[in-house]
């Protein structure tokens, strides 16, 4: 039986300056987390729930995370790619570009950047809104978070005794969502940020392991864990 998101998409066209000089010559996506590329990791993630389709955004030296992938069947997938022009077109803008490439409504939307050990399956069976969005403890990085989670709402503002919370970069969302974006380079947060003052975002929260792979001292953070939890295959 398909599972309930077959198409998932991968964000993978950002230029990773943080983690200069590696990514001048490596996509970040490429960069290994145990014997595994950090795409990898997604790519196993969302074969074993059953999804069917992934498409992957490009842009920086995204010849060679095409090149290595391919076509995805040896992950069980089906892999396509959304070729965006040199820069990029930031989180909003190259999802709004692969929607084309994307069928099925709702999808799923993975940060090409992260590493976790959420699992999929604990995604909701459905979501009523335009998006839901899992959230995580703030990070040292960002110690101000992103947004509140009220119930299974995902607001902009504290409620009662609400605290703030980050967006993890695992997402679920309707084409519906982008229907008034223009073609160009936006950032998603803009959208969900008007989506939960809509009253159009849900949420649930994570308490486990999640790093943001976007500096040196991360990515060693993320490789020691992966070792910790035998998940260097």
């Amino acid at each position: 039986m398909p599972w309930k998101y077959p198409h998932a998409m991968i964000l993978a066209a950002g230029r990773g300056e943080r983690l200069r000089p590696l990514t001048d010559y490596l996509p970040k996506p490429l960069i290994k987390i145990g014997n595994r590329c950090l795409i990898e990791h997604h790519l196993d993630a969302l074969a074993r729930v059953g999804v069917n389709q992934v498409v992957i955004n490009l842009a920086h030296l995204g010849d060679m995370i095409e090149s290595y992938i391919e076509d995805g069947k040896r992950y069980g997938l089906s892999v396509v790619y959304s070729h965006e022009p040199k820069g990029a077109l930031d989180t909003g803008g190259g999802i709004r570009e692969a929607l084309r490439l994307i069928t099925n409504d709702p999808f799923i939307v993975l940060n090409g950047d992260i590493w976790t050990d959420f699992q999929l399956d604990s995604l909701p069976d459905s979501i009523e809104g335009q998006g839901h969005l899992l959230l995580v403890d703030n990070p040292v990085h960002n110690t101000m978070g992103d947004f509140h989670l009220v119930g299974q709402k995902v607001l902009n503002q504290p409620v009662g005794n609400s605290v703030s919370l980050t967006f993890s970069g695992v997402g679920i969302y309707r084409h519906s969502l982008f229907n008034d974006c223009p073609q160009g380079r936006f950032s998603l947060t803009d959208l969900l940020r008007q989506a939960a003052d809509r009253n159009q975002l849900s949420g649930q929260y994570f308490s486990g392991e999640w790093i943001d792979v976007g500096t040196v001292d991360r990515l060693s953070k993320a490789r020691q864990l992966a070792i910790e939890q035998n998940d260097s295959r």
